[in-house]
């Protein structure tokens, strides 16, 4: 299976699922599936919370806390769900507000292994 087949497999699976990108900490996308006709740049939102998330790693880092795993940032309009592939990369799962969060979250975390797969 490709990368772009399993993105749009995650994307398809969750109602509500607008897109999801592969992107690394240096906010340079790898690869993206994004439905047609949503009101959102859904590699612009990726590329901004490249940002945001190098900063939580840090802080992460400093506490001594762990290794991040998922990191959701949810507003009126959208849910995000973030979860890390590799030390590099990270998956960025846009959702509309009323989608299926939990599932959304389910999906990630059990094809994370299939994504590192595809990406060795």
């Amino acid at each position: 299976m490709s990368l772009k087949s399993t993105l749009k497999d995650i994307v398809e699976m969750v109602d509500g699922g607008l897109g999801a990108v592969i992107i690394g900490y240096d906010g340079i996308p790898l690869d993206e599936y994004v439905k047609d006709d949503i009101p959102l740049d859904v590699q612009v939102l990726a590329i901004e919370y490249a940002t945001v998330l190098k900063e939580i790693k840090k802080a992460i880092d400093v506490l001594n806390t762990g290794v991040m795993e998922e990191v959701s940032i949810n507003t009126d309009v959208t849910r995000v769900v973030i979860r890390v592939i590799d030390d590099d990369l990270f998956i960025v799962f846009a959702l509309s507000a009323d989608a299926n969060f939990g599932k959304a979250r389910y999906i990630l975390k059990t094809r994370v292994p299939s994504l590192k797969g595809i990406l060795q």
